[in-house]
């Protein structure tokens, strides 16, 4: 199971109609709510939030700019 921090680069895996927000969509997490929810904001491309909603971590992917070794 993959581990989610504060600020990490996560896609959303479904789409979320009421939310506004479309499956692959990339948002960052901006809050810890407990071991498997988070807040998750996503913006638009000049930076400004479309919408900050609460996600599972089964509702999102983990993204990655640069390798990462364990």
């Amino acid at each position: 199971m993959e581990k989610y921090s504060l600020f990490d680069v996560v896609a959303i895996l479904e789409d979320l109609p009421t939310e506004k927000i479309r499956k692959g969509q990339v948002g960052t997490i901006v809050e810890n709510l407990d071991s498997h929810n988070f807040e998750v904001e996503f913006a638009d491309k000049m930076g400004r939030t479309i919408v900050t909603c609460a996600l599972h971590d089964t509702q999102m992917l983990k993204l990655f700019h640069e390798l990462e070794y364990a």
